[in-house]
């Protein structure tokens, strides 16, 4: 919270300290007065006292819980912070799909939201009152051992053996176990499709919202369930804790009530007493592992994620200057590769050399490694074996951030800005000259207005088909062609548009991109037959590798694929997006 807000911080602790300590003033404040009406003293210094401390003690609670909700929100917004940069400071994308990290991840995902735990400043607001109970009840003790020591000690063993009694620290741990977590992870999943728009279509047409809630539903009991079953380990030593507290207290009070009556404890002195030995309870509070847990919980991820993350996701950077490149050639030399969360590898010893300034098309089924070479080739992982070399120079002593530079790309799962037109084509900037040729070139030239915002959520904003978003994004690879990119990789950029619109954009690509080389993955045969050279890949390995004509003559894997595609077009059935080769086999 120091780091977060340190001046707010500070404000919190005083008022904490305020609030441990005036209540055991106030009761010696209250003996005072007693003792000088006893005595027949003045009483305005008595009453002065008195009445500051209660005011004080009537406004310190609200102004905490200002100050623990501004502080709870400053809290979220700097966790909020760290999280971002923890996620976006590595090089790579392999944390993103570390499935030892998910559960920590999405818990950070939802600090403040209250679907897994409560907000900050709930919990900051709960732990204040916890922590001033607990400390207030510390003090009475202390005070009270100046009057009866042996009742100060049996009250404090006593109250505070409650947190044993009750298993305070066990039902903390139990609520927070991996299982918890994965069933918060999961309602958490289910929440965020239910509230948010992109299922929201489907979620209708199928009828899915009764099924969605319900397994919403099934899952936050289970999560409560776990919870109840921790919080159960409690119940069973109540009655002897209740015992305890019963007969402490009763020896106590009767201890002093005797003391007072046979004159060894005056009047003044035996209302403080008194007063102090009631506090003492406060050490009994035992919320405070719950709200220390769901602040906790949230605050920890985030920092195991900053600690883990790096890592994870880690690439490094060498020194070579990739200025110019790819001059030559691309060269993959028995390349190998495992996904972190999945034991079988997708690329297996696999060579294939691309020449500069040449298209090349990668096909194969679902599963055949076309993406993943992608993502080895912008360096968003790391292969296990082999080697990508550029010019002869090894991928992994280039600059990362200059070689990326070099590379405009496209992915499937392609970027959608809620921002303005002009913004998802160049997000880094570019003129507006460069932004309009770029839409034209990706056949979204009727989209001009460079200011629109690219989304209705916003006043004026305009929502895209889904074709058109694909128009736009390839339209922010071919701006970072002009722009002076060497490499252009193109995966699936156009699923959702007929094939002779894709056919030819494509086209219009391969003309923009003259002398650039160019990486193309689709499973449409109409564009792919664009390409100076098709590589077919198969379970990792380059299998077939040549130019559309060589490949049909060659009537192999190739061959057999465009046909049955051709066949199938040729009937009326164009292929639909998400149709794998295995389907047409």
């Amino acid at each position: 919270m120091a780091k977060a807000a340190p001046g707010l911080n500070f404000a919190w602790w005083l008022m904490l300290f305020l609030r441990a300590v005036l209540p055991a003033g106030f009761a010696l404040a209250t003996g005072r007065l007693v003792s000088a009406i006893e005595s027949g003293a003045p009483l305005n210094n008595s009453l002065i006292l008195l009445g500051l401390i209660l005011v004080v003690l009537l406004l310190l609670g609200p102004l905490q819980a200002a100050v623990s909700g501004n502080l709870g929100d400053s809290l979220a917004a700097w966790l909020y912070d760290k999280m971002t940069a923890a996620v976006n400071k590595p090089a790579g994308l392999g944390h993103l799909e570390d499935a030892a990290l998910a559960s920590d991840l999405a818990l950070a995902r939802e600090i403040d939201l209250g679907i897994s735990e409560p907000p900050l400043a709930v919990s900051l607001r709960f732990i204040a009152a916890g922590l001033a109970d607990l400390l207030a009840g510390l003090f009475a003790v202390i005070t009270l051992a100046r009057y009866n020591f042996w009742g100060a000690l049996l009250l404090a063993g006593a109250w505070t053996s409650t947190h044993w009694l009750l298993r305070e620290s066990s039902v903390w741990k139990d609520r927070n176990t991996a299982e918890v977590r994965a069933a918060q992870r999961e309602a958490g999943y289910l929440y965020n499709l239910a509230v948010q728009a992109p299922a929201a279509k489907e979620i209708r047409l199928f009828g899915l919202a009764n099924w969605l809630v319900q397994r919403f539903l099934e899952r936050r009991v289970r999560l409560f369930e776990l919870r109840y079953t921790a919080t159960r380990l409690r119940q069973k030593p109540l009655a002897l804790a209740m015992l305890l507290i019963s007969a402490v207290n009763l020896l106590v009070f009767w201890t002093l009530a005797q003391a007072s009556q046979n004159g060894s404890l005056p009047l003044d002195q035996a209302i403080v007493a008194v007063q102090m030995a009631a506090a003492a309870g406060l050490i009994a509070f035992g919320g405070l592992n719950w709200a220390f847990d769901g602040a906790a919980a949230p605050v920890a991820a985030v920092l195991r994620l900053e600690e883990d993350m790096e890592p994870a996701g880690r690439i490094e950077s060498g020194t070579a200057n990739p200025a110019s490149m790819p001059a030559r050639s691309i060269r993959f030399k028995d390349l190998s590769f495992s996904y972190p969360s999945s034991p079988s590898p997708v690329l297996q010893g696999l060579n294939l050399e691309i020449p500069a300034g040449t298209s090349l098309a990668i096909v194969g089924v679902n599963g055949a490694g076309k993406t993943t070479l992608a993502k080895l080739l912008c360096r968003l992982y790391e292969p296990q074996a082999g080697s990508i070399e550029v010019d002869g120079v090894d991928l992994r002593t280039m600059d990362l951030d200059a070689w990326r530079g070099r590379i405009s790309a496209i992915f499937q799962d392609y970027l959608r800005l809620d921002m303005s037109l002009r913004e998802n084509v160049a997000p880094t900037g570019a003129d507006d000259a460069c932004v309009l040729k770029a839409l034209e070139l990706a056949g979204a030239d009727k989209l001009r207005d460079l200011d629109t915002i690219l989304s209705k959520a916003f006043a004026g904003g305009s929502e895209l088909s889904g074709g058109q978003w694909q128009r736009v994004a390839l339209a922010r690879a071919i701006c970072g062609v002009l722009r002076g990119a060497g490499l252009l990789i193109l995966d699936e950029p156009t699923a959702q548009l007929d094939v002779r619109g894709e056919a030819e954009i494509f086209k219009r690509v391969l003309e923009a991109s003259q002398g650039i080389t160019t990486i193309l993955i689709s499973h449409r045969f109409s564009t792919v037959r664009q390409a100076q050279r098709i590589c077919v890949l198969d379970e990792g390995k380059v299998i077939e590798l040549g130019s559309h004509a060589e490949l049909m003559a060659l009537g192999g894997h190739y061959a057999e694929m465009f046909t049955l595609q051709a066949k199938r077009f040729a009937d009326g059935l164009e292929l639909e997006e998400g149709v794998s080769y295995e389907s047409l086999a």
